[in-house]
């Protein structure tokens, strides 16, 4: 029984991957399903690669939940493509072969999974079991005095607002009119944020837009009332989608310290008790350190951190708290939760635990600061931010630092070694919870690492083209790594030059691309890993100062002032972390990769190193695109160099030429043909079909036309001309190739007929169409070329009469083929007795299509058509 669905359509573009897998992350997390989410956004990923890649078309995807399962089903609108079969009696599918990965996976990690057509839809679909809820309580708090109960008011107001997709208020209800002062009317439309005093007690540190796109978020801020004053909320925000897929946030919110009515349902260890704690780790209410951080869920570690800061902070009536978690080396710690400080701006910022500048002195031992002031190095993170006294303590698990917890004060002296351990005692309490929860996160960022990689590698390797490997560089990084990032490329012996840049704001990748001209390019240099890079936030600055200046020097000029409100924007954009990614193929620097946040962001360590694995092979990816351009180039290059330089206007006779060469990329195969002016009134014309297709091929095709006009012009006749070229080939050795040849010499009449001598060297002999619609074989064929040393050929002569066609052709248009048929001389004769008055190029276009539409698949043998007619009366029809 279908309970709920979420449906959403992406285009088919390289980005709308990493939106499918949001899509489906976000439904079915917000539907209370985390076990099932990482092998379903895997499948999806893959199903929707491919969808995109071999479909082309735009792809719907639908995630249902049922009683006991959740079923996605990926659908693009190219019905036609074939589905890859799979039994038991069958071989696997090769890892080489593009298709049929995915239906792989879907057999490895789903319970059920399908492929259904449509008139209009091939529908790939998977379903995973999930585990029902188990019944009864789920978390439960310990029983407490009636004194020791949360307060609140009399009448309880619980504000509900609705967010829609846009983040405007959609929904007000009475109770936020009462606890906010605003009516309804004043409000819907309007963002939350125009009334949100952000950061109050910020939650996540991202900020109040970011935290309203998360798929859960609890914690507390504030609302600027009608009255001008700030009312302190508790918010539990969820983040839902309707059954047509639309996205919308519910906000519940009360007074702070009504909190208890909103806030997760807490559990105390077993053990615990109400005032079984000694001394120092005794809190109000006799309640432990855990009970009134909460016990959020074990992938949510942003939400226990930021539980455990705001705890802290109010324990030892702080006015701000942080919390650092060590990276895996203990070498640095990064910021993670704060409250009562610019979190956003510290957010994911590094700093040293022993050494170097900036270092955190006091993170392995209880550390007291009765006053910052004579010290203001001593904790980094609290420089220019007021706060003048401080106490931080480190979490360790078995001895290894884990992290550091910290308080601050405004005022000096504030706090003594009391307080350090009773800090130092709820740290211990809470150390293992946020290690574990650490851990997990780290692995579900490796696991997500690792599906991103592999998706970024099949993108990659789908594509030779320089500028779309640009492209899919820039698409994979933003948004999913990074807000913006450039590309630099390095050509040969020249300055790095801006290639391609991208913002996850596309009005703001004009104005970032002129900032960025402006400046020097980051050095060259092959260092690994990332680096800072200032450039780009100073640049910005400094434009959006003087742009201020000027706007304020000038009262309205709104050309100005808008152009000051623009600097002030991208200023904006690249004012947070700035890093510079090499990238290097086969020990070279070929360009630099950077990676932006806006003002005040940074970047956590574990996105720089899957930024590092991604550039490595985006690099090699750029390199190949660039080999392949330039043999590309080259090959074509030559291979023009190959082809007759035009076809001369022969009095009294049309001429038409058509030729495909086989393989990709080829201008010139096995397959040739040549028509120039021998002398005065007479033309020397050849078809000729060379054993083999590609360059080899057309190295014996150069030999054999720059031999024929050379020999032709030197006044041999035509068994001569092919005998001598018999032996040229044959010196040729183990490079030579067997040659098939028509050759012949062509004399315009005055009677408007033309009088021709043939030698047919092993060739398919041309066909000769009459007016009245007979054809006949117009030579005899005779030894082909670079098999025998004594090679004797003779001529054979054959006037074409006014209205007379004169049809050759080489072996690719005869053994074209589908399955056992082949269309043979026989088709070719039907084919050319129904091209009776046309024009050359009329039969050389009808004989064209006739081959094409014999089979589906593309020719595997080189084309060449070369038709001669006699002008005579043509029908009405005029093709």
């Amino acid at each position: 029984m279908t309970t709920a669905r979420a449906a959403a359509t992406f285009e088919p573009v390289g980005r709308s991957v990493a939106a499918a897998r949001t899509f489906v992350r976000d439904t079915l997390q917000g539907w209370g399903y985390p076990e099932a989410t990482d092998d379903a956004v895997v499948l999806t990923s893959e199903l929707v690669t491919n969808a995109i890649i071999h479909a082309g078309t735009a792809v719907d995807v639908l995630c249902v939940r049922m009683a006991d399962a959740v079923r996605v089903e990926v659908a693009d609108r190219h019905a036609e493509r074939e589905l890859p079969l799979h039994s038991p009696q069958l071989q696997p599918t090769p890892l080489d072969r593009e298709g049929g990965r995915g239906l792989m996976l879907c057999a490895a990690l789903a319970s059920r999974w399908g492929v259904d057509y449509t008139a209009e839809h091939k529908r790939v679909w998977f379903q995973l079991t999930v585990a029902e809820p188990p019944a009864g309580t789920r978390a439960a708090g310990p029983e407490l005095p009636v004194d020791e109960l949360p307060l609140a008011e009399e009448r309880i107001r619980v504000a509900v607002v609705r967010i829609d997709r846009g983040g405007l208020v959609s929904e007000w209800n009475d109770d936020a009119r009462d606890l906010f002062g605003y009516e309804s009317e004043k409000v819907v439309g309007k963002p939350l944020g125009d009334l949100a005093a952000w950061p109050h007690t910020p939650g996540t540190g991202t900020g109040l837009v970011e935290a309203l796109q998360l798929s859960r978020w609890e914690g507390s801020y504030g609302i600027r009332c009608n009255d001008g004053r700030v009312t302190p909320v508790y918010a539990s925000h969820m983040r839902l989608r309707n059954s047509a897929g639309d996205p919308s946030t519910i906000c519940l919110m009360v007074r702070d310290r009504e909190r208890a009515i909103l806030q997760t349902p807490l559990r105390v260890p077993a053990g615990d008790s109400p005032g079984s704690e000694g001394r120092a780790g005794a809190f109000p209410g006799g309640n432990s350190f855990e009970a009134f951080i909460g016990t959020p869920s074990p992938d949510d570690l942003d939400g226990l951190l930021q539980r455990t800061v705001e705890r802290a902070r109010d324990m030892l009536a702080g006015d701000a708290a942080y919390l650092l978690l060590a990276t895996d080396d203990e070498t640095e710690l990064e910021v993670r939760a704060s409250t009562g400080l610019p979190s956003a701006r510290q957010r994911f910022a590094r700093v040293p635990v022993e050494t170097g500048t900036g270092r955190y002195g006091s993170a392995r031992l209880p550390s007291v600061h009765e006053d910052l002031m004579a010290d203001p190095d001593a904790v980094p993170l609290l420089a220019a931010t007021g706060m003048r006294s401080v106490v931080s303590v480190p979490l360790k698990v078995e001895g290894r630092l884990t992290g550091s917890l910290g308080v601050a004060a405004e005022v000096p002296g504030r706090y003594t070694n009391e307080e350090a351990l009773r800090l130092q005692f709820a740290a211990d309490r809470i150390a293992l919870a946020v290690e574990s929860a650490r851990l997990g996160e780290l692995e579900r960022l490796r696991r997500g690492s690792l599906s991103f990689l592999v998706e970024a590698s099949d993108l990659l390797a789908g594509t030779l083209d320089r500028d779309q490997t640009l492209a899919l560089m820039a698409q994979m990084i933003v948004p999913t790594l990074a807000t913006w990032c450039a590309v630099y490329t390095l050509p040969e012996q020249a300055e790095p030059e801006l290639s391609y840049v991208l913002h996850e704001d596309e009005d703001r990748i004009d104005d970032l691309r002129a900032l960025l001209s402006r400046i020097d390019p980051p050095d060259a240099v092959l260092v690994p890993g990332a680096r800072q890079w200032r450039g780009p936030g100073d640049a910005a600055h400094t434009l959006a100062m003087r742009s201020s200046f000027l706007s304020l020097s000038i009262v309205g000029n709104t050309t100005l002032a808008e152009d000051a409100e623009t600097s002030l924007a991208t200023a904006a954009t690249v004012g947070g972390e700035t890093v510079v990614l090499p990238l290097v193929a086969r020990n070279r620097v070929i360009g630099m990769l950077v990676l932006g946040k806006p003002t005040d962001e940074h970047f956590r360590q574990e996105i720089l190193e899957l930024a590092e694995d991604l550039s490595r092979r985006a690099a090699l990816a750029l390199d190949n695109a660039r080999l392949y351009s330039e043999r590309t180039t080259i090959s074509q290059s030559l291979q023009r160099s190959l082809l007759p330089p035009g076809l001369p206007d022969v009095p009294g006779v049309e001429v038409e030429v058509i030729y495909r060469p086989a393989g990709e990329g080829n201008e010139v195969g096995g397959d040739f043909y040549d028509l120039f002016e021998i002398r005065d009134g007479t033309y020397g014309f050849a078809i000729g079909d060379v054993c083999g297709t590609g360059p080899e091929a057309a190295a014996v095709t150069g030999l054999a036309r720059t031999a024929l006009r050379l020999l032709a012009r030197e006044g041999f006749g035509g068994p001569a001309v092919l005998e001598r070229l018999n032996a040229a080939i044959l010196d040729e050795g183990a490079r030579g190739r067997f040659l098939t040849l028509l050759y012949g010499e062509l004399w315009p009449q005055p009677d408007g007929s033309a009088v021709l001598k043939t030698v047919c060297a092993g060739h398919p002999p041309p066909l000769r169409l009459r007016p009245d619609g007979t054809v006949e074989q117009a030579t005899e064929s005779q030894p082909l070329l670079g098999v025998m040393d004594d090679l004797e050929l003779h001529s054979e002569e054959l006037v074409l009469d006014p209205g007379d066609v004169l049809l050759c052709v080489t072996d690719g248009v005869t053994e074209r083929r589908e399955g056992t048929r082949m269309l043979g001389d026989e088709g070719l004769i039907d084919v050319l007795t129904t091209c009776t008055g046309l024009t050359a190029g009329a039969v050389a276009a009808r004989v064209l299509r006739t081959v094409e539409r014999f089979a589906a698949e593309p020719a595997s043998d080189d084309m060449a058509i070369l038709t001669m007619r006699v002008p005579g009366q043509m029908n009405g029809n005029g093709e």
